[in-house]
């Protein structure tokens, strides 16, 4: 397996040579700046991967060995294949991708927002602090600040009540701040910022996007994309949602093991695979994560690790480190490493510590939410404790 590190680019809080001294060797990254549905070029490509892989004198080399992400744009999800320009345009960046090289293409199929929470810095008990999703915080911000017509039908009573409660209690900056968080495309998302208008309208113009449908439509964009990326040696994979389950009254299709065989059922070239993610599917207590690693061995390519704690009724949860919460990872690791040593040398799983507590020195500096140095490099160092101990160190 080889360790990866999510980098966001040449502005990013960490540099590249931070990365070298956490120990990993391959770069997670895309092009962030490129406008979502707009073809990536390959000299734009060639670019950011000269500017990751040439090694500057006594340094350890770096290898961009996965796009994280080529975003989908919206008419896709709304659309399936009849968006068929922007399809052309996700393909040309495909071809962009593969041209160069690279050869893991991470994407996700998330309708209006990508990956939610409604805290960047819950304190936990060691000081540090971990992004959380408070179910009744979001409840409040869906039905009394986004008030969204049909929202009362999606939450209980008792849920609305709470809801109403912890909304009373919140102040001008507190209600300002939920929102920013939520609307406004937290690091890596796939989907643009938006202002409460044009989240209204978002949500509008899925009117009628069932689950059934949803589904329907990314199957007609794997249909036309697969073929281009099994014909460049390229694996698609994709991300599960996060949270695993329906918000704002939205369809949620990679949520449960049955919702990628569904996928890999309709489309089952070897290029259409899983981007294999234990703190998206882990939220959900009925998935049972080795069972899942195992299930669908042949089709990870890469793996997102990290661990998050349930609160309460299940609904709420936070980020743990990643040895801890909910997430048996020496069980999901040693599923892992039995599919990867089943595989030739070029074909290994890419693996990255997903997250991290802010903690230490990041408590005060300016840190990518998500993403500080300190507490992914941690998480890195517990999960290569892990494979050694299994008897396979990473690359």
């Amino acid at each position: 397996m080889r360790q990866g590190w999510r980098w966001f680019g040449p502005e990013a809080p960490v540099t590249l040579d931070d990365v070298r001294q956490t120990g990993a060797t391959n770069i997670v990254s895309s092009l962030h700046q490129v406008p979502i549905g707009r073809a990536w070029t390959e000299k734009e490509v060639r670019d950011r991967q000269s500017l990751i892989e040439t090694t500057p004198v006594d340094r350890s080399p770096l290898v961009w060995s996965v796009v994280e992400s080529i975003p989908i744009p919206d008419a896709v999800k709304r659309k399936g294949g009849e968006a068929k320009a922007e399809i052309e345009a996700w393909i040309a960046s495909l071809e962009a991708v593969a041209a160069c090289g690279i050869p893991i293409v991470c994407y996700n199929f998330m309708p209006v927002v990508d990956w939610t929470r409604t805290e960047l810095d819950f304190v936990t008990p060691t000081g540090a602090t971990a992004m959380r999703f408070d179910h009744e915080r979001f409840a409040a911000f869906d039905l009394f600040v986004l008030e969204r017509p049909d929202a009362a039908r999606h939450y209980s009573e008792e849920d609305r009540e709470r809801a109403r409660v912890v909304f009373e209690a919140m102040s001008e900056e507190e209600i300002s701040e939920i929102t920013r968080i939520i609307t406004s495309a937290l690091p890596g998302s796939t989907t643009e910022p938006l202002t409460i208008p044009a989240f209204r309208e978002k949500l509008v113009a899925y009117s009628g996007i069932d689950a059934a449908r949803l589904r329907r439509h990314l199957i007609e964009f794997l249909e036309a994309v697969t073929p281009a990326a099994e014909a460049r040696g390229v694996k698609l994979t994709l991300h599960p949602d996060d949270p695993p389950r329906s918000l704002f009254g939205l369809p949620r299709i990679a949520s449960t093991a049955d919702d990628y065989a569904a996928l890999f059922d309709a489309v089952p070239s070897a290029a259409n695979g899983m981007c294999y993610c234990t703190g998206s599917l882990g939220v959900r207590a009925d998935n049972d994560l080795p069972a899942i690693a195992r299930r669908f061995a042949s089709r990870i390519h890469f793996a997102h690790l990290r661990a998050t704690t349930r609160e309460g009724d299940g609904r709420t949860f936070h980020e743990s480190a990643h040895l801890e919460g909910d997430v048996d990872m020496v069980a999901v690791l040693r599923e892992l490493v039995a599919e990867d040593r089943s595989r030739g040398p070029k074909d290994t799983i890419v693996f990255r510590s997903d997250h991290g507590h802010r903690m230490l020195d990041d408590l005060d500096k300016t840190v990518t939410p998500g993403y500080p140095a300190i507490g992914r490099m941690r998480g890195l160092a517990e999960l290569r404790g892990i494979l050694h101990a299994l008897g396979a160190p990473p690359n």
